[in-house]
Formats: C-alpha cells, sequence, structure tokens
C-alpha cells in the first residue's frame, strides 16, 4: 500500500506563521562565537522546529511522508535550500526516516517514550492510592439530574407489562425505539423504529458495528484527537486507526477524502458533534461534504452523537450528518449518558435495517440485550429531554467559565481555545509535559488524563484535557492543584521547546 502524503498546501496551511509566531515556531536567537551580539535563528531551523511542534502535536502523524522538497518551497514562497536543510536537521534528531528511493516519513526519536504497536493505557488505568483526596478530572461525565429517581419510579410502574416475558429482547423496547425515531425525525431525519438497535451505550453500539463492518488489519480512519476508547475499540478488532489531524478550528475534510483515497480505508469513526476533547462542531456545508466523501471513497462513516445534546451556543444545531446520506453510507451511534446520566447504560444505533440484523448476528455472541428497567427510564427522561436538558447546558456553560477563569489566574501561560459544545476543553501546555503532569497530578490532589490517550503513536504531549463537569468550586481547587504539579515537574517544564541545535 503507498504511503500517505500529506500536500504541500496542508502542510504550509498547518505551518502558519512559522518564520513570526512564537506561538508556533518558538524563535529563540542563538549567540553569535565571534561578537557575542544576538541574532535571530535560520529560516531552517525555524521551518524544522515548527514541523517539529505539529509531529508533537499530531498535526503531522507518524509514519506519514512530508510533501517533496520542491513542492514545500515553492508552496512556502522558500529557497528550496531552506527545506533541504530543514528536513537534513529533523532526519539528524530522529524525526524523519528517509529510504532510498522514497520519500522522507514521519518519526519520533528513541528518546520520545512512545508504542505505536499497543493500544494506550485507559484514561481510567490503575494507579498508587494518593494520599491526599483527589478530585477525579479523567471522566468527563455529569452527576445524574433531579429526574433521574422518577424516571426510574416510571419504568417500576412500567416494568410489569414485561414480567410475563423473558425480558431478553435484543433490538430494545418498542416504546423506547419509537420515541428515538421521532427524535431523528424532528431533528431533520426521518427514521422508523425498525432502524434503531438498542445497545449497551455508544461504546457497545460501535465495538459491534467494528465486528461487522472490518476486518484484522483494516484501516479505520479517525480525527485526531479523538475519544480514547473508541481507539482501543479499533485496535482491539484487529484493526489499524489512521489519525487525520484536526486543525484548530475543525476538520481538514480535504485531509479526510485523501486519507481515505490513499489508505483504502472502508470504515471511519468521527465525532462531528461537540467533538470529545476538542469541543468542535461540524456545520451543515461542513456535514454535506462528508456525505460525499463516504460516497465517493466507499466508505463507511461511524458518526459517534453521544454529545450531541450539549451545544453551549443560542445557535441552532445543525441536522444529524445521516440527513446529507443518499444510502448507507452514515451509521449514527447515540448514548443517554453524556445528556442524562453515565450511571444509565442505554445507547443506540440508527442504521438500515439490513445492517441492523447483521449487528443483531453479532449480537448473540456477546450478550442478549438491555436492560428493561434503563430503557424503561430513558423513556421517561427523553420525554422530559427539553426541561432536563436546558438545566445541564446552563450548569456546563457556567463551570466552562469557571474553568476558563481559574485557567486564566493559575495557569495563564497555558493556551484554550473554547470549543461550542461538549463537556471539556482542550488545553495546549507550553511544554510537552503531558504525561509527566498526569503521573505527578495525584500527588496534588487532581487525578488528570494526559493528551496522548486521545491520539496514537505518543501524540498530543502537549495537550491536555480538562473537563467542566465538576461543581464550580471543585472546578477552581483542581485547577490549583493541577498549577502546584506543573511547577513542581522540572525547573524547565514552562518553557517553550527548546529549538532543535544546530551544529
Amino acid at each position: 500500500m503507498a504511503t500517505r502524503v500529506i500536500g504541500a498546501a496542508s502542510l504550509t496551511r498547518d505551518l502558519g506563521r512559522w518564520r513570526h509566531d512564537e506561538s508556533t515556531a518558538p524563535t529563540e536567537p542563538t549567540r553569535a562565537a565571534d561578537n557575542g551580539k544576538r541574532t535571530a535563528r535560520p529560516a531552517y531551523v525555524a521551518l524544522a522546529e515548527s514541523i517539529r511542534l505539529l509531529i508533537h502535536d499530531g498535526r503531522a502523524p507518524l509514519g506519514v511522508a512530508l510533501p517533496s522538497e520542491r513542492d514545500l518551497a515553492t508552496s512556502l514562497a522558500v529557497s528550496r535550500t531552506t527545506v533541504t536543510s530543514a528536513y537534513t536537521l529533523l532526519r539528524e534528531h530522529g524525526y524523519l526516516i528517509s529510504r532510498q528511493g522514497s520519500r522522507s516519513t514521519v518519526a519520533l526519536p528513541p528518546t520520545v517514550v512512545h508504542d505505536g504497536t499497543k493500544p494506550a493505557r485507559s484514561i481510567l488505568a490503575m494507579m498508587a492510592q494518593p494520599e491526599v483526596p483527589t478530585i477525579d478530572m479523567t471522566y468527563a461525565a455529569m452527576a445524574a439530574p433531579v429526574q433521574m429517581t422518577e424516571a426510574y419510579s416510571f419504568a417500576l410502574q412500567g416494568l410489569p407489562t414485561y414480567l410475563g416475558t423473558h425480558g431478553m429482547d435484543p433490538v430494545g423496547v418498542l416504546m423506547l425505539r419509537e420515541a428515538l425515531a421521532r427524535r431523528y425525525t424532528d431533528r431533520g431525519l426521518p427514521t422508523e423504529p425498525d432502524q434503531i438497535l438498542i445497545t449497551l451505550g455508544a461504546q457497545h453500539g460501535l465495538r459491534l458495528l467494528l465486528n461487522v463492518l472490518t476486518t484484522p488489519a483494516e484501516r479505520v480512519l479517525i480525527e485526531h484527537p479523538t475519544y480514547p476508547n473508541a481507539i482501543e475499540a479499533i485496535r482491539d478488532v484487529g484493526a489499524r486507526p489512521v489519525p487525520v489531524p484536526m486543525r484548530p478550528d475543525g476538520w481538514d475534510l480535504d485531509g479526510i477524502r485523501s486519507a481515505a483515497r490513499q489508505t483504502a480505508a472502508s470504515v471511519a469513526y468521527l465525532i462531528p458533534d461537540f467533538n470529545n476533547p476538542t469541543g468542535h462542531l461540524l456545520d451543515v456545508e461542513g456535514r454535506a461534504e462528508l456525505a460525499a466523501i463516504a460516497r465517493e471513497t466507499r466508505m463507511t462513516v461511524i458518526v459517534d452523537e453521544s454529545m450531541v445534546d450539549l451545544n453551549l451556543t443560542e445557535l441552532e444545531s445543525p441536522p444529524p450528518v445521516a440527513a446529507f446520506a443518499r444510502g448507507s453510507e452514515i451509521v449514527t451511534i447515540g448514548s443517554a449518558s453524556k445528556s442524562f446520566w453515565g450511571g444509565l447504560r442505554v445507547g443506540w444505533v440508527r442504521a438500515n435495517q439490513p445492517l441492523i440484523t447483521k449487528l443483531l448476528g453479532t449480537r448473540s455472541t456477546v450478550d442478549l440485550g438491555t436492560p428493561v428497567m434503563d430503557q424503561l427510564a430513558t423513556v421517561h427522561l427523553l420525554r422530559h429531554a427539553d426541561e432536563i436538558l436546558t438545566n445541564r447546558r446552563q450548569q456546563l456553560r457556567s463551570r466552562r467559565t469557571t474553568l476558563l477563569d481559574a485557567l486564566s489566574e493559575d495557569l495563564p501561560d497555558w493556551r484554550v481555545t473554547p470549543g461550542v459544545g461538549g463537556m471539556s476543553l482542550w488545553a495546549q501546555l507550553p511544554a510537552p509535559v503531558s504525561t509527566a503532569l498526569a503521573a505527578t497530578a495525584p500527588n496534588h490532589g487532581v487525578l488528570l488524563a494526559a493528551g496522548p490517550r486521545f491520539g496514537v503513536q505518543g501524540a498530543f504531549e502537549r495537550f491536555i484535557r480538562l473537563p467542566f463537569t465538576h461543581e464550580e468550586a471543585d472546578i477552581r481547587i483542581a485547577v490549583k492543584s493541577i498549577a502546584a504539579a506543573y511547577v513542581g515537574l522540572t525547573p524547565h517544564a514552562g518553557d517553550p521547546l527548546s529549538p532543535l541545535t544546530c551544529y
């Protein structure tokens, strides 16, 4: 299979103002040996450093080829010698691998610890019991709404109807499937109950779909960063996640199209409704283009709508991505966990009837259905969704503001660009110390999910996900604890990445 290639135009766009913007390409001067004067770094060093930052941030994925020297020089409007020298410097430091007759491909030096062959450890991996009480920020989920008790009372009252049966329905309770079908129809996607399969959460639905739609060693496109458990699910079925870096303002649809063609991927997993962890939302035009890409490349796109109800703006959310499909190219998974409560293990798959039938065949080897009580409780919650979600969105807005204010006060050198929805912020650190920070944070009373959990092959060491789902007082305490852990890492942990040394 041909090596994936980053286009010169795409790399130029991601590099931005690489010669002048200190936020993306540190321009620490070097001291001249002859007279002690400080002079700016050469252009090729600045270019090499900027490309290196893209590699660490996951926007230049490992194993992908960089553009040819001639193409990149033309796109950047620099001499070919500048690009050649930059590539040479990156190669000397282990960030590029070159083979005779092949393009230079992105790598990480041996000194950067990573393992691209094994699943990343879960963000809830076992760790030593901390000596101080902790605030757990490894998850993005809220406590149950006050209506939850009422929902289970409703379920208990409706339970006798089902007690005369064996209670194991792999498709799902009809009442819930009808409620979900109406909800999709109201959002602009006409749906019948027989297009809905009730699952044990969105993660369960994703795993069933991967079992049916993929084969071992098959490539699955993912946005980068993305939900960690999805990456592990892809790897667990023997498939290979292929990262397509997200831009600071959202999805690189040209990159998705190019990656689909170059890798012949037949499946993609995307979160266009408030991406976890960035909170970005794909607009109407982007949804139409994504559906068109799926048709052009004959790729099935699994759209995860777990966060769909968490729009934190006053603007109306766009229709489901599947509303732009012309056939079966878009499959949707959803969940009650983020909208209502994580302890409510109810999710669903919306697909055509033939795929639902295949999923049922696979499901019988895993489980025999979703608990009836949970399904009936979800019916009640959906009937009162407007009231519940209005309150939860208001809580999230207030808590997000608290988190942003606390970060501005205690960690002013961290860069945060809030998304328009979801439950978390994607914060950029001045130094690639995310894993080290997550390791030491429990000693200061907070648990964190390091940036590399949301990517593949060691990416995102300069990023960390910060949920705003806790009470506001706990959020303030958590940020102060994070700041204390960050300052205590090393004397130079807060410094920008050191420029590549030029000999």
